[in-house]
């Protein structure tokens, strides 16, 4: 199938908006309809060439697609979107197990044939983006001779997946493995996965490095190991001293609030922040920072004890 710019056929730019598109198809559309042009076999072909180009437009999936691919959009189309049988949607689906995350890996030998390693670098790198191959030292022939290339792709994980540790099952020819993800992974830990993929007959399968990207977390601030956390304590407890309830990665702790605590003021947890990744029994600290509330709306009866109060500091 010949590749078509699907850009050039609506006549607007690669960064068009929907509306745009949209618009200069309705206006093309209506300009070479086969009812205002009959018998005109050019505007008939010219009518199913803008259709054709505005059903992948049009469409957020097909567009981010046909922009990834380019030219080898129409082989991947021929195929029926899914080229060698692979299904490129199932590199990442929801698992059933907490949300984790399955890894598809298919027969990349049979999706690319010899095309060799470098072709398959740079299919794989149109896909993913962001994905790139780890070159091994020495000449390209010397390099596909002895050592296959690494490949590596993003894998997020949430915060609390990074303080329990989880895993990610990968299928492998028909054969699912569990890799897994330590606890104290962050942002750019990378997991081997170790002769994960078949680039083409007869060459030695190349590894697969997972690098994790650990989601923010609403409540938690991580630095290193440690972790940090704003809690509020009403005014009476901040005066008086009492206990408040602290969030952790592992449920609720008791914390003792001294009497004249101040707005601002830390208290440490110690052992309750992230696990060490090498070391995952020991684990970084907990730091807590007081937010004094002042009370709104104070009854009459509660205006009257702090002008008392107020007396007496005078």
């Amino acid at each position: 199938m010949e590749y078509k710019d699907y850009y050039k056929v609506l006549g607007v730019d690669s960064k068009a908006t929907e509306d745009e598109i949209k618009r200069r198809y309705r206006k093309l559309a209506l300009d070479h309809h086969p009812d205002r042009n009959p018998g005109d076999k050019a505007a008939e072909e010219k009518f199913k060439e803008i259709n054709e180009a505005y059903q992948v437009l049009s469409d957020a999936e097909k567009r981010k697609r046909y922009d990834q691919l380019g030219k080898s959009y129409s082989s991947w189309q021929q195929r029926g979107g899914t080229p060698g049988g692979f299904n490129w949607e199932d590199w990442f689906v929801q698992n059933p197990r907490g949300g984790n995350v399955r890894v598809e890996v298919g027969d990349f030998g049979d999706l690319f044939g010899d095309t060799g390693i470098g072709d398959f670098s740079d299919f794989f790198r149109s896909i993913f983006g962001g994905m790139a191959a780890s070159r091994q030292p020495g000449s390209a022939s010397t390099r596909s001779a002895r050592q296959p290339q690494a490949f590596q792709q993003e894998v997020p994980i949430s915060f609390l997946e990074a303080y329990q540790g989880t895993t990610r099952r990968i299928e492998i020819d028909g054969h699912q493995k569990e890799v897994i993800i330590p606890p104290g992974a962050r942002t750019g830990t990378k997991v081997r996965v170790s002769e994960a993929i078949s680039t083409a007959a007869n060459r030695p399968k190349s590894d697969l490095y997972l690098v994790i990207q650990v989601a923010d977390d609403p409540k938690f601030k991580r630095k290193k190991n440690n972790l940090y956390t704003d809690v509020e304590v009403d005014l009476y407890t901040a005066v008086l001293g009492g206990e408040i309830k602290v969030p952790t990665l592992s449920g609720n702790v008791v914390l003792s609030i001294p009497s004249g605590s101040q707005p601002g003021q830390t208290f440490r947890l110690s052992g309750r922040g992230m696990p060490q990744l090498k070391n995952p029994k020991k684990s970084g600290d907990l730091y807590v920072k007081v937010n004094i509330r002042i009370p709104r709306n104070l009854s009459s009866k509660e205006k009257e004890l702090f002008s008392e109060l107020n007396q007496l500091k005078e």
